[in-house]
């Protein structure tokens, strides 16, 4: 089953790897979407594919890489965009 949601990550998100890692571990499981920077200091992500692999990378985000640390973690369900690849902007 086709799943979409949208992130929002808090914390040490940012100089610690957490998009390259994401995108990694996304395009590994081929869930789609992006990830980016977001100038407040957190990270914004959009995933969409089958819903187990969508939940490991959810997972993941929970912790992110071992510099991270992740105080807050938004998710919120929205509808497939239809991404062909994972793609990590600005």
């Amino acid at each position: 089953m086709a799943k979409a949601v949208r992130l929002r990550i808090e914390g040490i998100v940012h100089g610690v790897s957490f998009r390259s890692s994401m995108a990694r571990l996304a395009t590994d499981l081929g869930v789609r979407g992006w990830v980016r920077n977001l100038p407040d200091g957190s990270v914004e992500a959009f995933l969409e594919g089958d819903e187990r692999d969508v939940k490991r990378v959810l997972d993941w985000a929970r912790s992110g890489p071992p510099r991270a640390r992740v105080d807050r973690l938004l998710v919120e369900a929205t509808a497939p965009r239809n991404h062909r690849d994972f793609r990590i902007h600005g």
